[in-house]
């Protein structure tokens, strides 16, 4: 999960060698970030649901070895948007497949522990590798040559080592549903898992796209390490994500579903803080907003993750927290919509009217009825 995750997000911020190197215009640039979407999603929806009948190390191997080819085309196919679209939707088809279907894995490997423990588990390896594949891109493209190719190649290592050590993994036995498997996972059927789906998971990685796309392509365009700071935005704002994960847990042992208030609030603070750095175009201050905006989607991920793992039966539990993460990644359209109000708003304005919007999430998965702990079966 962790090398494949570096593989998925180490891209985020060559987009701005890209442009400097071969001139790739913006139109473009937006399109490459969207195709790793298209692949995501339906890798996510698909592969759970096949690992809950065929097993988790049927999925997981395969598309764990497909993750460095994908980023051997971007190294092959650096000066040809056709070839760099389709790693990328490779990249999105891999992550899909095995962030679910790992997840449930490490679920399933990790019981008899502490509730929680596999949340955790499986939101740090994710959270470590988007964190550390863009950093390290960032660095290498900054100072050393080659910067379409170099970048790339800590990754082809770290996924052979990491297939290597997944080959011996056990596979855990299969729980069977009875009679037919439904078409529909039973916890969409549940109002709790459709409010979280929906309020909660897109804001995971709407929060995280403030400080690691949004901010770094509005700030400082000028500023002579652009692409360290756009790498160091996206390394503070992932690995804070990953290291505050374990104390979300804890949170969450105390009180069910705090780290999603949590996660909703603090990203509205965010966002609001977001808005000055662009008005000062201060870079510095995107840099000191980014750990927040971190910890926002880390409590956000786990949070959700937790509530699913509840709600999940054990014959779907890669299929269902294959849809919550599904939703999670309609957060990368946030960019995207950002810029179809910025003619109007502006990005501030755009970023301040984020705030309220997810405070009213915070307010409509707390109110009296859908409160943690109550019965919404």
């Amino acid at each position: 999960m962790f090398a494949v995750g570096w593989g998925a997000n180490q891209f985020s911020p060559m987009l701005l060698v890209y442009r400097d190197e071969i001139g790739l215009e913006a139109s473009t640039r937006a399109a490459l970030f969207g195709v790793y979407a298209a692949g995501l999603i339906p890798g996510l929806l698909l592969g759970g649901r096949a690992s809950d009948r065929h097993g988790r190390r049927s999925l997981v191997l395969p598309f764990v070895a497909l993750s460095p080819l994908a980023t051997l085309i971007l190294i092959l196919g650096r000066e040809e948007p056709a070839l760099l679209a389709t790693s990328r939707l490779l990249a999105g088809v891999c992550s899909g497949v095995v962030f679910g279907t790992a997840s449930a894995w490490v679920q399933e490997l990790s019981a008899g522990q502490s509730p929680g423990v596999a949340a955790r588990r499986a939101a740090i390896a994710l959270s470590a590798g988007f964190g550390a594949g863009p950093l390290a891109a960032a660095l290498v493209a900054q100072w050393a040559p080659g910067p379409l190719i170099v970048p790339y190649l800590p990754h082809l290592v770290l996924a052979v080592v990491a297939l290597a050590l997944l080959l011996p993994v056990p596979e855990p036995a299969r729980v069977e549903a009875p009679g037919r498997r439904p078409l529909i996972v039973s916890a969409l059927r549940i109002p709790r898992f459709r409010r979280i789906a929906v309020l909660l998971a897109p804001w995971v990685f709407g929060f995280a796209s403030i400080t690691a796309v949004v901010l770094p392509a509005a700030v400082g365009a000028d500023a002579a390490y652009t692409l360290l700071v756009a790498g160091l935005a996206n390394g503070l704002t992932l690995g804070a994500g990953a290291l505050v994960q374990p104390s979300i847990k804890r949170l969450e042992d105390r009180r069910r579903m705090a780290g999603a208030y949590l996660g909703l609030g603090l990203g509205a603070g965010v966002a609001l803080g977001g808005a000055l750095a662009v008005v000062a175009d201060s870079a510095a201050l995107l840099l000191v907003l980014s750990p927040f905006c971190g910890v926002a989607y880390g409590a956000a991920l786990v949070s959700g993750l937790r509530e699913t793992e509840r709600l999940a039966g054990p014959a779907e539990r890669a299929a269902t927290i294959s849809i919550y993460l599904a939703m999670t990644y309609v957060g990368f359209s946030l960019p995207y919509l950002v810029s179809l109000v910025e003619p109007a708003l502006g990005t501030d304005g755009a970023l301040l009217a984020l705030a309220p919007l997810a405070l009213a999430c915070t307010a409509a998965i707390g109110r009296p009825g859908h409160k943690a702990g109550v019965s919404l079966r």
